[in-house]
């Protein structure tokens, strides 16, 4: 039972997810990309206290690791199109 709920919660989440991202503005596009960067920052922080804890079984362990990998390509990437985004308002230099 628990499981089902879970998994139900998740795919409602990602239905108004898909509908609040399509809703934004290209204007907004980079203070949310700095939103995202920060609730990424906390995923790797979640995936490295799970990963600490010897506690953990097989599955939360590499569950975690994904996590850690995937919210930093995220992060990684969020930086790098913002700081494109923002080098397109710099003056250029002769």
């Amino acid at each position: 039972m628990n499981t089902i709920l879970l998994v139900f919660i998740f795919v409602i989440a990602a239905f108004l997810g898909k509908e609040l991202i399509s809703k934004v503005p290209s204007q907004l596009h980079t203070p949310l990309m700095s939103a995202t960067n920060a609730i990424s920052g906390l995923t790797v922080l979640g995936g490295l206290v799970v990963c600490s804890t010897s506690a953990t079984g097989t599955l939360s362990m590499i569950l975690s690791f994904i996590a850690i990998v995937l919210a930093t390509i995220n992060i990684v990437g969020g930086y790098m199109v913002t700081d494109r985004m923002l080098g397109m308002f710099r003056k250029k230099e002769k």
